[in-house]
């Protein structure tokens, strides 16, 4: 079992333990469980859906990175598949507050980045701040995505966030975790560069067109990759570094030991992620950054 989950394992009941130990033995628990492990678990344990939801929160909190603010918060996100996708918030130390990933960002990212087209739910162990709703506001969900809170009625993020501004409002079609391929190419032929364009050509960037990619090679030698999540508010738009960072963390790799990177974006783009990227690797102690423009 991956060191960062004992402590949050031991505190959950007997019986879910149980349930659980077979799928969290190994360190590479790919921080989700699959429709039919769910399946599985509520005919163990008796729990619904719901409930199990809430039942893993612990476990999706002990994935977090807090040295700033030491606030451990997790959310499960449900996809119309039936998988629940983990996700954690994260701060980094030396970079700009702005780099910070909220929770619910890290649950939808992760789920869009494992091939989930479309989310059902998401449970929180805090309720979600008007950034992350405005955030989740982006999806193809809409505003139909239910919200479960502990001690607290679900609730559909229509009613978390009232008389919203979206995409559809910018008579967007293509909405976040829509499948998308833009198409660009590039003849860099390494897997790191590959890894990269693929993520570019899945970014979200329908205000700016400036779709961009990143993707990270960790000390084990595993690649990571990032796309741009672009927000009609702009503001809560997730760059695609934050994007694969998220990927790295709940897969159970350390930010801090990241060997290189590739980010590829379009030439002259309105917004550039070059800079950010820069600085927020440097904070992360790495210094090997290739930039590619398209």
């Amino acid at each position: 079992m991956h060191i960062r989950f004992i402590d949050a394992f031991a505190s959950l009941p007997a019986l879910l333990q149980s349930a659980l130990e077979p799928i969290l033995r190994h360190d590479d628990f790919p921080a989700m469980l699959t429709a039919q492990q769910v399946s599985q678990l509520r005919l163990e344990t008796g729990l619904d859906d719901t409930a199990l939801a809430f039942a893993l929160l612990p476990l999706a909190a002990a994935c977090s990175l807090t040295p700033i603010s030491n606030f451990h918060v997790g959310a499960i996100a449900r996809g119309n598949s039936g998988n629940l996708y983990f996700g954690a918030n994260m701060e980094f130390n030396g970079a700009s507050m702005q780099q910070t990933v909220h929770a619910e960002q890290s649950a939808v990212t992760h789920a869009w980045l494992r091939g989930e087209t479309r989310l059902a739910s998401i449970t929180v162990n805090y309720t979600p701040c008007g950034h992350c709703r405005q955030f989740m506001n982006e999806l193809n969900s809409g505003s139909e995505l239910a919200i479960h809170l502990p001690d607290r009625a679900v609730a559909s993020l229509g009613e978390y966030l009232p008389y919203s501004f979206g995409p559809r409002d910018l008579d967007i079609a293509t909405l976040l975790m829509d499948k998308v391929d833009h198409g660009y190419q590039t003849p860099a032929s390494d897997a790191l560069s590959q890894q990269a364009l693929a993520a570019c050509n899945q970014s979200h960037a329908p205000y700016s067109q400036s779709h961009s990619g990143i993707a990270l090679e960790s000390d084990s030698g595993k690649i990571y990759g990032g796309p741009y999540a672009e927000n009609a508010a702009f503001n809560p738009s997730l760059p695609p570094l934050q994007a694969a960072l998220i990927l790295l963390n709940l897969s159970g790799e350390d930010c801090l030991k990241i060997r290189r990177a590739v980010l590829i974006e379009r030439r002259d783009p309105l917004v550039s992620q070059l800079d950010a990227t820069r600085a927020t690797l440097s904070a992360l102690g790495c210094q090997q950054l290739q930039h590619i423009s398209l």
